[in-house]
């Protein structure tokens, strides 16, 4: 598995979703994650829906996925702070 595949997989699953996916070792990866689904939902509910995007990978192609999940308020707001 490589990050773009990730990307793809996130970006197809949660539409308007933006993804930005970093790992080079092909298990372990970390991601930034930018969707206006995430409006009024916690962290976890949020991460559940990025993982539905990868189903079984999880576990098994992906060993591990460390996230960040922000709506697109929330990223500009985050960018400002620097």
């Amino acid at each position: 598995m490589d990050a773009n595949r990730i990307k793809t997989l996130i970006e197809d699953g949660l539409p308007g979703a933006r993804a930005d996916v970093q790992g080079d070792d092909g298990v372990h990866f970390e991601a930034l994650v930018v969707c206006e689904a995430f409006a009024g939902k916690l962290p976890l509910a949020r991460h559940r829906m990025v993982y539905a995007t990868l189903g079984e990978r999880m576990g098994g192609e992906i060993h591990a996925l460390a996230l960040k999940t922000l709506t697109p308020d929330e990223h500009v707001r985050q960018q400002e702070r620097g």
